[in-house]
């Protein structure tokens, strides 16, 4: 078999020392364990500390077994081993473990179902590969998809092959959706109507470890009495707009400080140096220094801080939003009562962004003079700054819900034996 070589290059890239880039052809070299397997697929980041509190959940229900999570990147695989230690203080928990991926190729795929023989498999939102599903129904393994989501760009998208997804997609047991026009969406792909259940998203089952919420206070503490906003997740061609709008943030407020956090660790070093060209005062937060009385700029760039980064705002503006990116997870500032601002691009969370509307809880602009405007308002009304947060902390709770809904669905397509 040939690969392009723009596959290989993603294969490269998305690599971690002292592992062997094989698994992605399948070849998984995994712990000793003659424990039952489930198998949970996320894509990266984003998915992984939102599938956070299902992979706590499987790891205490099915503790007889051994849990693993795949992910496309390694940013993803990292934020696997960081979650760990979430059930270590429960001996019988089940043990977690990461392999990569293999690409969606037939011999690949089947060798990765065949090595892993997981007794379930677990799709996180729209991660569907019609090798990987085929080879799971080859060995009857029953597959669920949870959290299932299909904006509408991605849904045109999967029309345009809609006989490869109706073919995929009968390969599913049990499908969790976010919402009933995802659930549309799904049955209009193919997948059958009775297999599909509406239970709301897991991202507002959302939970902040203690020790995210230590880090973001003790920053809190060392960072001082001065206005602080995160722009979080941010983008190519986004942070320009936000260095610009942070310009006019302290030309009212003279001791502001923008927490700028790139979505990905390959852009680090670029935005750091485009945050010396704007001529702002910058720290880096990988250096292991807090920014003094005259940083003017503290780039994120670690991974897997971004929770506790959050916790150090008065304000947060999500990115992906200013950019035709589609956002990311307007639930996480929200979750530790930060008042949430976001751009319009938001395909990829438009049923969050509409409850969190609905509930006076999120503060939307159309670009990046506004943002810089309406930050400046928020920062000088404490007031409406509460009333945000206490919007946004209720909107969770409300909404809270769908991972029981998930586990007890997920018992419907697997019993132990």
């Amino acid at each position: 078999m040939v690969l392009s070589p723009l596959i290989w290059q993603r294969v490269w890239r998305e690599h971690l020392p002292g592992r062997s880039r094989a698994e992605r052809l399948g070849c998984l070299n995994l712990p000793e364990d003659d424990r039952p397997r489930l198998w949970l697929h996320c894509a990266s980041v984003g998915e992984v500390l939102a599938a956070r509190p299902l992979i706590r959940e499987l790891r205490l229900k099915y503790s007889d077994h051994a849990v693993v999570v795949s992910t496309m990147t390694a940013t993803g695989a990292e934020r696997v081993a960081a979650l760990m230690d979430d059930v270590a203080e429960v001996e019988a928990a089940a043990p977690l473990s990461h392999v990569f991926l293999a690409l969606d190729f037939p011999g690949a795929a089947r060798r990765f179902i065949e090595r892993l023989a997981p007794r379930m498999a677990i799709f996180f939102e729209t991660e569907l590969w019609p090798n990987l599903l085929h080879a799971c129904a080859r060995r009857r393994v029953p597959v669920a998809v949870v959290n299932g989501r299909l904006s509408p760009r991605a849904f045109h998208g999967y029309r345009r092959v809609s006989w490869l997804m109706a073919q995929s997609l009968a390969h599913v047991d049990w499908l969790a959706a976010k919402s009933e026009a995802d659930a549309e969406r799904f049955r209009e792909l193919g997948m059958p109507a009775e297999r599909i259940s509406v239970v709301g998203s897991m991202k507002f089952d959302i939970a902040v470890d203690d020790g995210s919420r230590r880090m973001g206070r003790e920053l809190h503490a060392a960072i001082g009495h001065r206005p602080v906003w995160v722009a979080g997740s941010t983008h190519g061609g986004e942070d320009e707009l936000v260095l610009q709008a942070h310009r006019q943030v302290r030309d009212r407020f003279a001791d502001a400080l923008l927490v700028l956090v790139p979505r990905h660790p390959q852009r680090f070093d670029e935005v750091a140096e485009l945050c010396e060209a704007s001529g702002l005062a910058t720290v880096r937060r990988s250096r292991g220094r807090v920014p003094s009385a005259r940083a003017e700029v503290y780039l994120g760039d670690t991974i897997g801080e971004l929770q506790a980064l959050y916790g150090t705002a008065d304000v947060a503006f999500v990115g992906g939003s200013l950019v035709p990116v589609g956002g990311h997870n307007l639930l996480e500032p929200a979750v530790m009562g930060i008042p949430v601002v976001t751009g319009p691009a938001l395909d990829n969370f438009l049923d969050v962004a509409e409850v969190l509307r609905d509930a006076g809880a999120l503060v939307e602009v159309a670009d990046g003079d506004e943002l810089a405007e309406r930050l400046i308002a928020l920062l000088e009304d404490k007031e409406q700054c509460l009333r945000l947060s206490e919007a946004g902390l209720a909107v969770i709770e409300t909404h809270r819900g769908a991972l029981t809904a998930t586990l007890l669905g997920l018992e419907t397509i697997y019993s132990p034996r």
